[in-house]
């Protein structure tokens, strides 16, 4: 929904140009305002991935804390489990042994080609000698196609980062055991964005594309209602802002967003046309040819093209004429 500003009779403009002390009168007629309804919305990251532990055993290392800045593939961690290093060396000791039984037959099998030549043996021994030659050979091979298998884990036990960004939450500690899947580090990237939950009334004024108004600590700005949730949680739509330059140093940091729900017809004056005297509010009003003192009730201020204007609830009537100026 787009901001209207009033259209004050032309009149208007000359209090605005007019100089301090000088007196102008303004017409008051109605003018359209937008209303604006204040809600808290919470900085977000467009991505938000655990890093998880691919590998079951003892945390041996853990390389980051909450606020570091990492990149995509950077190691988080590490996780030993010590069964692997007693399966690696039971698999050594294997290849060890089968390697000299192989050198043993292939020994025998020389042996036997020379007696083969010299027929003192036979053929069929000959042949069982090589088929003995090629049983080591194969266990050998599985033993370290079974040793290839265990490094691999043991390089699982690294933890890498996911994406690039900013380390939300580490749950564990050095020393922890984990287990498979388990969450090392939770990771934010990908930007910053403003999730709010607006009450379920308002919820059919919410366009998106509408501008969105964003008070933080870092000063006003303003944002843009990117995307429009359908499913309705808690009585609440939830709804996603952009916002240029938004702030990513604090995540799940709630901010004060003022959201465009209606618009009304309204009577307003510049703020400095208000006289407050006593705890009342008073404006001059011109009235059968002289000003009059009236009092009246003020509401919100509102910024309309730079200028301060006050929103009067009662004491005036559209045509009413208002002396600006302090004379």
């Amino acid at each position: 929904m787009p901001m209207k500003w009033p259209a004050l009779r032309v009149i208007a403009s000359i209090f605005l140009l007019a100089s301090p002390g000088v007196a102008a009168d303004l017409v008051i007629e109605p003018v359209t305002v937008t209303d604006w309804k204040a809600v808290y919305g919470r900085v977000e990251t467009r991505d938000r991935v655990p890093a998880r532990a691919r590998l079951g055993g003892t945390l041996e290392e853990l390389l980051v804390a909450e606020g570091d800045r990492v990149e995509s593939g950077d190691q988080l961690g590490r996780v030993v489990d010590a069964k692997q290093d007693f399966q690696l060396r039971a698999i050594d000791a294997q290849i060890q042994a089968a390697q000299s039984r192989l050198e043993n037959a292939e020994a025998e099998l020389a042996r036997g080609e020379e007696l083969l030549e010299r027929g003192v043996t036979t053929v069929q021994r000959l042949d069982s000698l090589r088929t003995q030659v090629d049983v080591i050979t194969n266990e050998i091979a599985a033993a370290q196609a079974d040793r290839h298998v265990i490094e691999q884990q043991v390089a699982e036990g690294a933890i890498h980062a996911p994406l690039g960004g900013v380390v939300l939450d580490v749950p564990v500690t050095t020393g922890a055991v984990v287990t498979p899947g388990q969450t090392i580090a939770t990771l934010g990237g990908g930007g910053v964005f403003l999730r709010l939950a607006v009450p379920e009334r308002h919820a059919t004024a919410l366009v998106e594309g509408d501008a969105i108004r964003i008070e933080g600590p870092e000063g006003a700005h303003e944002g843009r209602l990117a995307k429009i949730y359908p499913l309705i949680e808690n009585g609440r739509v939830i709804a996603d802002v952009e916002v240029e330059g938004l702030s990513a140093r604090f995540v799940d940091a709630r901010v004060l967003v003022r959201l465009p729900v209606g618009e009304h017809q309204a009577l307003m004056v510049p703020k400095d046309a208000l006289i407050t005297r006593a705890g009342l509010d008073f404006l001059n009003v011109a009235h059968e040819g002289d000003t009059v003192l009236r009092s009246v009730v003020p509401g919100p201020v509102h910024d309309m093209n730079g200028a301060a204007m006050v929103e009067i609830l009662t004491g005036l009537r559209p045509g009413d004429v208002v002396v600006t100026g302090h004379e």
